[in-house]
């Protein structure tokens, strides 16, 4: 268990992740670098693994078997995934406290999931932490994600050949938004999805490459123009893009213009 960690004048312990899987040594893996790694090593977060085979009761240690009405592929056993399941918010409540433990969500990875957002992230990196669910196979026992309440989420619209990838995906999401992982928080900002819009471009030098101009707004030292143009810029991207982001920016906007002309009676109702 790390150490404590001091949040105003009571003390917690760290972001606590738990990853279930049938191959719990491919972590940290690249957890284990850069700021996400360094911020591990701090004790900013904690990674434990549990391994789904540890719960096998035969010689074989199988935790799987075929799908009920046929087909092909093999699906993870309830009783195998609710023990997994159990165990892990176990070492949740043990570490946490019970109050906290019982904020921390239970999250598959599924193609069939949640799509992970930004919003989302930020939502979980302001939580006690995550247990997340690596499936394998054509899937798990529906009755143990019913029974354990857990959430399906999904990095994108494509399948993987197992959970542990995208959950790294994840972590690293979250992991960077835990208060001392990124040097300067304001960086956060301004990146894609943070206003619902996508990061406007970014130059550095030289001005000049292959005949390519640094957009001359950028070195105007103006940070009112420049704040303008990349707003403009971000709007464009958008817009080209991910029209679905571009429709809830517009219809967000339509609102809040709606709201400002509503009389202050209304309003307040």
């Amino acid at each position: 268990m790390g150490e404590l960690l001091e949040t105003g004048a009571k003390a917690c312990p760290p972001w606590a992740a738990t990853v279930l899987t049938l191959f719990p040594d491919m972590f940290p893996g690249p957890l284990g670098y850069s700021l996400i790694g360094r911020a591990l090593q701090n004790e900013i977060w904690r990674l434990k693994t549990l391994d789904f085979r540890a719960f096998a009761s035969d010689k074989h240690r199988s935790v799987d078997d075929t799908p009920s009405g046929g087909g092909p592929g093999l699906v993870l056993r309830a009783d195998i995934a609710a023990a997994a399941i159990d165990q892990a918010k176990a070492w949740s409540a043990a570490e946490l406290g019970e109050a906290r433990a019982a904020a921390v969500p239970v999250l598959f990875l599924s193609p069939r999931g949640r799509p992970l957002t930004q919003a989302w992230a930020r939502d979980l990196a302001a939580g006690p932490g995550v247990i997340l669910g690596c499936g394998r196979f054509e899937g798990v026992d529906q009755r143990a994600l019913d029974g354990r309440g857990v959430q399906e989420i999904s990095v994108g619209d494509a399948v993987y050949t197992g959970g542990e990838i995208p959950a790294m995906a994840i972590l690293d999401a979250v992991v960077r938004l835990l208060p001392g992982v990124i040097g300067d928080p304001k960086s956060l900002d301004e990146e894609s999805f943070s206003a619902g819009l996508l990061e406007h471009p970014q130059y550095t030098r030289p001005a000049v490459w292959e005949g390519r101009e640094t957009p001359e707004v950028l070195l105007s030292g103006n940070h009112a123009n420049i704040a303008a143009w990349r707003r403009a810029q971000a709007e464009l991207v958008t817009k080209e893009r991910r029209p679905d982001l571009w429709r809830a920016h517009e219809a967000r906007k339509e609102q809040s213009d709606g709201n400002k002309d509503a009389p202050t009676e209304a309003r307040e109702e």
